[in-house]
């Protein structure tokens, strides 16, 4: 049996979460990147006896496209999977009805799941900090709980998750990062967008069409030339204010 990590983290948050809770389920485990935008994730194939711990930021309510895709290209082949969804402090809606049945299809059995919050990706004042301390010693109990469970043979494929199918809308934010004139052209950024949406030819460049708002190119800019809008970070937060001020709890998902 050999334990993965299946993650989708552009600025932190999510692989932070992930690797709390997989040092605590296990000794060893081996860290799938699914931001990688130019590797051939249908070659990845899993056993039955291996275990995937799936971790993925919730986007509106949603699993990142890229991610989906990614993973719809893997070949489960039974192996049982842990699904990890990372959210801002707002709600994570159909992101586990998502990240489930996506899991499903490409071959996966989903046997727990736990929701955990972390730092807003984008407006960073919500969820300063998280995960902290507390975060992490739940995250931790989370793991050791679903391990024991799995060892004895308690846990099944009838997980129920929250979720509603259809999925909710979700078209992106109006937030795209931009290169200011700090940039330097050092091409990090566009190496490491999940999608491919800067540039490699001028890095100071960013096809807004295709770019999800991740954030990863302001939090691997070496000279932080990256910016978006002020006024729309100021109107974001506004916006989000009410819904993403109070404490969010973790949560635990068991399958019967």
């Amino acid at each position: 049996m050999s334990v993965y990590t299946l993650v989708f983290s552009p600025t932190g948050g999510t692989k932070k979460v992930a690797d709390v809770f997989a040092n605590s389920f296990c000794t060893e485990s081996t860290c799938i990147n699914l931001a990688e935008h130019d590797k051939d994730f249908s070659a990845v194939s899993f056993q039955a006896e291996d275990i995937c711990i799936a971790a993925v930021p919730s986007y509106g309510g949603r699993v990142p496209a890229a991610a989906v895709s990614r993973l719809q290209q893997m070949h489960g082949n039974s192996a049982r999977a842990i699904l990890i969804v990372v959210y801002g402090n707002r709600a994570y809606d159909d992101t586990f009805a998502e990240l489930h049945d996506t899991l499903t299809v490409a071959g996966f059995c989903c046997v727990a799941a736990v929701a955990a919050v972390a730092e807003h990706s984008i407006m960073r004042q919500f969820a300063a900090g998280r995960p902290d301390a507390q975060d992490e010693k739940e995250l931790a109990d989370f793991a050791r709980t679903i391990r024991s469970r799995m060892d004895s043979g308690a846990l099944s494929t009838r997980l129920n998750l929250p979720g509603n199918r259809p999925y909710r809308e979700y078209n992106g934010v109006p937030m795209k990062p931009q290169a200011g004139k700090n940039c330097t052209r050092c091409g990090l950024c566009a190496r490491e967008c999940p999608v491919g949406a800067v540039s490699a030819a001028d890095p100071s460049k960013t096809d807004t069409a295709q770019c999800i708002s991740c954030m990863r190119c302001i939090a691997v800019c070496p000279q932080k030339a990256r910016n978006v809008s002020k006024v729309l970070l100021t109107a974001g937060g506004m916006k989000l204010k009410k819904v993403c001020s109070s404490h969010k709890n973790n949560e635990l998902f068991l399958s019967q």
